[in-house]
């Protein structure tokens, strides 16, 4: 019979997805684990979530406990999500920062904590569905997300009916997937536009240098704790041009208010770095 889970194993996986993660878990939500952690402990052969607690005491497993970090991360993401930042990027924002880049022909693009694709996705599709002056730029849209698994699901390019009902006009299905059996894929048109590749916000360095134009870090920070989220913002207004522009999830704010000025526009609001000396 599986052992049953306490209280005291429940603040034990906290810690362990803390500590990978950063992610804060409210113990109210403790009843997500079994859920959660449900694909693990099977795959793992274990009677129940407790025998996975008994292990990783027992065990250091780092492979594991990355793998039970990541699972519990959520990933909720859809195309176009929250339309207003890309309605803002496509009347207003991204025309002037087109002219303003009209000499190095160039634009970088950040979709942190990108989940399965979608929000680079939709990205890629805006600046070649309204802007096909850029054909020839160096256009590129970098997604980042902690979770492998999620990873490898952004770089397919491969999504559900499902997905694909959530956010993505019609228009742009046809236009801009091909149909493979019951999936949707991205065609190359879009998909040259998106790299992806695993990082984990909390951990620096962060894995660029150079600057970008745009950063999409949309409800991240409100699973962080106060002196992680001053770290990361820190980290971004480095790697934010000058001129650039963040985009926060609607009900998030910058940690250090000194490093950033907010601009309300659209509906929606965006910051911009404040020059540090």
């Amino acid at each position: 019979m599986p052992r049953t889970t306490s209280a005291v194993d429940f603040g034990f996986l906290r810690k362990i997805i803390a500590a990978h993660s950063k992610n804060i878990l409210d113990p109210s939500r403790d009843y997500v684990f079994e859920a959660r952690l449900a694909g693990i402990v099977r795959r793992r052969g274990m009677k129940g979530l407790g025998e996975l607690v008994e292990y990783l005491r027992s065990t250091r497993d780092p492979h594991l406990e990355s793998a039970v970090a990541d699972a519990m991360t959520i990933n909720e993401t859809s195309f176009f999500r929250d339309g207003r930042p890309f309605e803002l990027l496509r009347t207003d924002l991204l025309p002037k920062l087109i002219e303003a880049r009209g000499g190095v022909r160039a634009l970088r693009f950040w979709s942190a904590a990108c989940s399965t694709g979608q929000e680079p996705y939709s990205l890629a599709i805006l600046l070649r569905e309204h802007f096909p002056s850029l054909v020839n730029w160096h256009v590129r849209i970098e997604g980042t997300d902690i979770c492998e698994d999620v990873v490898r699901r952004a770089q397919a390019g491969r999504f559900q009916r499902i997905d694909v009902n959530r956010g993505l006009p019609a228009r742009y299905l046809v236009r801009y997937f091909k149909q493979d059996g019951d999936e949707w894929v991205v065609g190359p048109p879009v998909r040259s536009l998106c790299n992806f590749q695993q990082a984990n916000l909390c951990r620096l360095p962060l894995p660029f240098r150079a600057k970008f134009d745009v950063i999409f870090l949309r409800n991240v920070m409100l699973y962080f704790g106060p002196e992680t989220r001053r770290t990361l913002m820190s980290a971004v207004h480095r790697l934010l041009a000058p001129d650039g522009l963040l985009i926060l999830g609607s009900t998030e704010q910058p940690a250090d208010p000194s490093l950033w000025y907010a601009t309300l526009a659209g509906g929606t609001c965006y910051f911009r770095p404040r020059v540090t000396v």
